[in-house]
């Protein structure tokens, strides 16, 4: 997504267009920005009082998973099953859709808390040596 115009060049703007009395086509041109853009800020200012830009917030995932301590818990208490076993255990509301974005939540949740499925411990010595 492109960088908004700064505050301070949208007061400029507009101080261009209400107190010194440009049109908006000459003040597009002067600026070197679109008139859309300018009616734009005019209408925003109307409605709100100010030109700010709008908060950029860039689009995510919505986390099924709100409390990671009950989860570091649960993972911990049903670690040797399976994610879609894990998945199908879990109480909360973690998908609205099939068992495959079940599975994936799961593995997202295991991933973040930095739990892994392995059933050896590392710490034990191989027999063979």
């Amino acid at each position: 997504m492109p960088k908004p115009y700064s505050y301070d060049f949208r007061q400029k703007v507009l101080q261009a267009i209400e107190l010194d009395g440009l049109k908006t086509s000459v003040a597009s041109e002067l600026f070197n920005i679109s008139r859309n853009t300018i009616n734009l800020w005019l209408q925003r200012k109307a409605e709100t009082g100010d030109v700010l830009p709008l908060p950029n917030h860039p689009p995510g995932n919505n986390h099924k998973i709100t409390d990671w301590d009950e989860f570091r818990a649960f993972a911990k208490s049903h670690g040797d099953k399976t994610q879609v076993e894990m998945a199908q255990l879990w109480e909360g509301d973690i998908s609205d859709a099939c068992g495959e974005q079940r599975f994936r939540t799961i593995s997202r949740g295991l991933k973040k808390i930095g739990f892994t499925p392995k059933k050896r411990p590392t710490a034990t010595k191989n027999e063979m040596r």
